[in-house]
């Protein structure tokens, strides 16, 4: 068996230490361009007798497996370079004027040179890993390491030049591999025993219908190396059936890792549920990691968290404690979960999200937000760096999410307002980068003159140039001063510009580049990626398969091309084990969210849907409304002209709620529930047993999707309207790119994101087998065959109904239901 380490990733792991501390400027995700360019440059300017990108290999057997440690010296100049025998034994210990072979490690930075005293500990550490194993490899007595530091800017070089003798740089070597071998130990020791249990895992469960196929095929598409987009309706059990065989192939030796990919952290429970299910029913010996977003996990208040030893006792001396903590997690536990990062990230004083990202290192699943694979600023550099591919598979639930999450990530926005802002609080302190930011601004003062409100740009060249610069300057002073007046406003400035110039050299095809006054008057460049599949693609390139799957993924053909799937990649449509009889679902052909018909008619023909369909049965709903603004014209009428406060509880999402006001809102639905909401949502509450409990929501929102209401916790869903999103420029322009592609732009801005929401909102109400419900969708448009077409198979019997019939249709529905 072989272990693999890449010489970098060896001395960042052993060699770490010290503090966790963001007044630290990191070089910018646009500085490995400009890095690779300084390569070269020097590469080429050495001679003959230097040899650029050499990689190398050095091979230690251990007890029973075999440690490879490789990677590639930027240089190394050598007259004898591969010459076998060049450095004879007999010859090579008797002094002479022979040139000494040198290595030649070369970083890039924006840094001034002269603040440059000695190199930084890693950088000289990959050097001296890569003379070692030279070394061995040609036995020569001696050799040389240099550290070339150039300016980015500048171009001028700083050299740091040493020479060892054979036994020495061999013997720091051979020690940081000793140091290594109880972490390389252990993961042989526990592939070993995770291998021979993943064989002999069964499916916890019996198959349901069509269960075992779904399965079959998320392993044929993982055994294929493609990827699948699966529609699987609620009750099919999609998540346990796509770690199942995913699993499965890991202990065939087919993937190193999985990456349990979720859109929400509310969702990520589930896939942890599934991972506990087969330990606990299987025995199954598998390591996993949840990571938490930095803010959720922090032990900082929000008003006093900082990443800095100063105000952080967990980032003060974070890297002398870490590898402490991570074996003793790593040891002793196998869900590394929330609360388990939380308790030994407290015993060793280290900080909690760094501790997470450390040990999907060495977890054999890892659960994680969309962002850590696909989001260009935020991957998971450890695993996808430098364009790294691995046998990875990336299990992405929820997909429907993942295109509107796509967008965002490959898309960037520059503001003309920040750009004075930021000139006026400190060209007393800084008048150089004062002067570079009003050279930006007078550009785009001259771009917002020729905006019309909003314009299509087919160049931004003029931009881009000046923004470059500042960048640069920018980046210089941040790397020379940890600290100075306003350097928190610059920082986070200067974040906004690297991402804007990064997303930048992506723009091609796929991107709208335009300009635009936003609500308050202040001027925008956008750079929009109105379809991310090429960008999307390139992250799941990184793995060997991808199974993208959801309980609404319609229509499948739309997702697979804008998510990067290819004619070779894979499809399926799951079965819906529920039967479809247990729903009753009524269309509403008399209202309308049309903005354009909306007006209180409509907004007290909606409220009277709402109260005859509950005073057809008695229980507890959700309403789901098209915006805040719908919902409270709706819920005004409902409580002025039907609301019974004996019988009746009004639960409203409000448009920021807190986790805890998350929780408590679901929990009011929960049988004999007696929680005092009144402070969470601002209404006065007395809580009645038996009450009708209506929960006014937000399509889209954070009760439309991942949530489980199970039996009589809900009993029917009320969807006011097709879900399409507000008209507006960006809407507009996603419009226009793809009638230019000759689809129907229409359908791609408006009206599939539109019913995802719907079917979304619609599939709360049947999350069992036993569960029974009604769905009631009002909008005269669910009557066209524009969207009929958009009903997944399930919803082929529905109803017809007016304000004056529904509540007669409903109350045949359950008194039909109950009889049977």
């Amino acid at each position: 068996m072989r272990i693999e380490i890449s010489v970098r990733g060896l001395v960042e792991f052993i060699l770490r230490s010290g503090d966790i501390d963001n007044r630290i400027h990191q070089a910018p995700a646009d500085a490995m361009q400009e890095g690779g360019r300084i390569h070269r440059m020097i590469q080429k300017s050495m001679g003959p007798d230097y040899h650029a990108e050499v990689p190398l290999e050095y091979v230690h057997s251990a007890n029973g497996y075999e440690l490879v440690i490789s990677g590639r010296a930027d240089g190394i100049l050598d007259k004898f370079f591969g010459k076998p025998g060049a450095y004879d034994a007999q010859e090579s210990f008797i002094e002479k004027n022979t040139a000494l072979p040198l290595i030649d490690e070369i970083k890039g930075t924006y840094r001034d040179l002269n603040h440059l005293k000695e190199p930084v500990l890693v950088h000289l550490a990959q050097a001296k890993c890569y003379a070692a194993i030279y070394s061995r490899q040609i036995k020569c007595p001696e050799i040389k390491v240099r550290m070339s530091y150039c300016n980015i800017d500048s171009e001028e070089m700083k050299y740091f030049d040493y020479k060892f003798s054979y036994k020495e740089i061999t013997g720091w070597f051979d020690d940081i591999i000793s140091s290594y071998l109880k972490w390389s130990d252990f993961e042989y020791n526990w592939s070993i025993e995770r291998t021979a249990s993943l064989k002999k895992v069964a499916f916890p469960f019996p198959y349901r219908d069509g269960q075992k196929d779904l399965a079959a095929g998320v392993y044929r598409t993982i055994i294929h190396g493609k990827k699948l987009f699966l529609e699987a309706p609620t009750g099919t059990g999609k998540t346990i059936t796509t770690v199942f065989p995913a699993i499965k192939a890991m202990g065939e030796g087919k993937t190193s890792k999985i990456f349990y990919l979720t859109a929400k952290s509310i969702t990520r429970t589930v896939p942890e549920e599934a991972f506990n299910t087969l330990r606990k029913t299987q025995n199954m010996s598998l390591k996993t990691v949840t990571i938490t977003a930095r803010d959720k996990i922090c032990f900082l208040e929000d008003a006093e968290r900082n990443c800095n030893p100063v105000i952080c006792p967990y980032a003060k001396g974070h890297y002398d404690r870490i590898n402490d903590a991570i074996f003793d997690c790593l040891t002793h536990e196998d869900s590394f979960d929330r609360e388990v990062i939380i308790e030994y990230a407290r015993k060793h004083e280290v900080c909690p999200f760094e501790m997470s990202l450390d040990m999907s290192l060495w977890a054999d699943a890892v659960i994680c937000d969309y962002n850590y694979v696909f989001d260009p600023f935020v991957y998971l550099r450890r695993f996808f760096a430098d364009g790294a591919k691995g046998d990875y598979i990336f299990l992405v639930d929820e997909t429907h999410n993942l295109l509107d999450r796509g967008r965002d990530m490959y898309s960037a926005v520059l503001r003309k307002e920040n750009f004075l802002e930021l000139k006026t609080t400190i060209k007393e302190y800084h008048p150089s980068i004062a002067g570079h930011l009003d050279k930006c601004n007078k550009v785009m003062l001259e771009m917002k003159r020729e905006c019309d409100g909003c314009t299509k740009l087919t160049s931004i060249e003029k931009l881009i140039n000046p923004l470059n610069r500042l960048a640069g300057i920018i980046s210089e002073y941040l790397e020379n001063h940890s600290e100075g007046p306003c350097r928190d406003d610059i920082l986070e400035f200067y974040f906004d510009i690297s991402r804007f110039l990064t997303i930048y050299d992506r723009v091609d095809d796929h991107y709208v580049m335009y300009s635009e006054f936003s609500e308050d008057g202040s001027f925008l460049v956008r750079l929009y990626c109105a379809d991310p599949s090429r960008n999307l693609s390139e992250c799941m390139a990184r793995g060997r398969s991808s199974i993208l799957f959801s309980a609404t993924l319609l229509p499948i053909q739309y997702y697979k091309k804008l998510l990067g799937g290819t004619d070779e990649d894979f499809e399926m449509y799951a079965k819906s084990v529920f039967d479809p009889d247990r729903l009753g679902l009524f269309i509403g052909s008399d209202v309308t969210s049309r903005y354009s018909q909306r007006s209180e008619a409509q907004y007290m023909n909606i409220a009277g849907y709402i109260h005859n369909i509950v005073s057809a049965r008695s229980g507890n709903y959700l309403i789901f409304f098209p915006s805040h603004q719908f919902l409270d014209e709706v819920l005004a009428c409902f409580e002025d002209n039907f609301l019974d406060e004996e019988t009746t509880e009004l639960l409203v999402q409000q448009s920021f709620m807190s986790e805890d006001a998350r929780e408590m809102f679901l929990d009011r639905f929960s049988a004999g529930n007696d929680l005092d909401l009144s402070k969470v949502i601002h209404m006065d509450i007395d809580v009645v047993e038996d009450k009708n409990i209506l929960g006014f929501c937000v399509m889209g929102g954070i009760f439309s999707e991942g949530i489980d209401l199970k039996y009589d916790s809900l009993i029917g869903v009320i969807v006011v309207g097709t879900g399409i999103p507000l008209v507006c420029n960006e809407r507009e322009i996603l419009r226009g790119y793809f009638d230019e592609k000759g689809l129907d732009g229409f359908d791609y801005a408006y009206r599939f994101p539109g019913m995802n929401k719907v079917l979304q909102a619609s599939g709360r109400v049947i999350r069992t087998e036993e569960d029974m419900g009604v769905a009631a969708l009002l909008d005269d448009r669910f009557m066209q065959g524009s969207y009929r077409a958009l009903f997944p198979r399930e919803w082929k019997d529905y109803k017809t109904v007016t304000t004056s019939t529904v509540k007669n249709a409903v109350s045949q529905f359950w008194t039909g239901i109950c009889r049977d």
